[in-house]
């Protein structure tokens, strides 16, 4: 092994011990979602004390808020093992009754994106939730038979981007439902002093503020930014200040809002091209070459969020504080009528 690559071995290892240290591993370390930390400590609690499985639990908001991190300390402040997997994962009824038949008592089951489960798996779901059994079909036709299957008591923890697209007789069956909210840059500050210091990144509070502001409200991309900027002032041999921020944010296409390139491009499309909208969802997914989920999850809810951009029966329309972003002046569109 070369010398090359024997240095890399322990960077490598020490980048992956990273992103296991940057999950906290109790609500106690966990930060900002205040109320959501109190609801689930009382039910965890009271699990506890009753000697039972805490009851399921729905974990519902945009990406990047902790949803993942929530489920994995549900499981280790219980001392229960857990079980990962997600939606796109289960397309079968027999792909969840595999995974349900080998859970062991007092498992927590996550799954991620829960609202992309097959319907057949979704209805088998419904009785293992309340029952703890599932009914096994054998055969075909006339002579099929359906053979009842128990199951260990189990946590189910179901994370979901849009739990709108969820049927109501699965969310009922979840004893409580969690909605994440975005972070303010306070809250985002304090992930970023942890991070840093997991990283052994010097950097002053100023330069965290900038980045805090600049990180849409998600943990996920503050800790991702952060980590940019380390970058940055590694390789130009600086401190990681306030200057070191900026230019390392300027460098990825991340503005002083924390708009990225394709934030930008939507934004200009809907102004530019479209002179302010309205303007269809999948018309304006053409004229920036992405697809139309991703405008509409990824994109659509930060720039309705800030203010820039309004959705109305007839498409999506930019707004004068949108215009002014892109240093141009207002003008009337059509749906100043609506």
């Amino acid at each position: 092994m070369s010398d090359d690559v024997r240095r890399a071995v322990p960077e490598s290892e020490a980048e992956l011990a990273f992103e296991g240290a940057l999950r906290p591993h109790s609500l106690r370390e966990f930060v900002g979602q205040h109320k959501v930390r109190r609801q689930l400590q009382l039910l965890l609690e009271a699990a506890a004390l009753q000697s039972r499985t805490p009851d399921h639990i729905l974990l519902a908001g945009p990406p990047g808020l902790g949803k993942t991190t929530l489920a994995l300390i549900v499981a280790h402040e219980g001392a229960r093992p857990l079980r990962m997997t997600s939606g796109p994962a289960i397309q079968h009824a027999g792909d969840l009754a595999a995974v349900l038949s080998s859970l062991v008592p007092g498992e927590v089951l996550f799954i991620d994106e829960i609202h992309r489960m097959a319907r057949s798996a979704e209805e088998m779901l419904y009785l293992a939730m309340e029952d703890f059994r599932v009914d096994i079909m054998v055969g075909k036709g006339a002579g099929a038979t359906s053979i009842p299957l128990e199951l260990a008591p189990f946590t189910l923890v179901g994370a979901t981007t849009r739990s709108g697209l969820l049927p109501n007789p699965l969310r009922d069956r979840f004893g409580f439902t969690a909605h994440l909210e975005f972070y303010e840059p306070d809250e985002l500050q304090q992930v970023l002093v942890r991070a840093a210091r997991l990283l052994t990144l010097e950097i002053d509070d100023d330069a965290l503020g900038e980045i805090a502001r600049r990180s849409r409200g998600t943990p996920r991309i503050a800790n991702r930014l952060l980590r940019r900027v380390r970058d940055y002032a590694l390789v130009h041999g600086g401190v990681a200040d306030r200057d070191a921020v900026r230019a390392a944010l300027e460098l990825y296409d991340v503005d002083e809002h924390g708009l990225d390139r394709l934030d930008r491009a939507v934004l200009s499309a809907v102004v530019e091209r479209f002179d302010g909208g309205p303007v269809g969802l999948s018309t304006l997914a053409v004229s920036v070459g992405e697809e139309a989920e991703t405008i509409e999850s990824v994109v659509e809810p930060f720039l309705v969020r800030t203010g820039l951009l309004s959705r109305t029966p007839r498409g999506r329309v930019a707004t004068a504080r949108a215009w002014q972003h892109l240093g141009l002046e207002p003008r009337p569109t059509v749906a100043d009528d609506l």
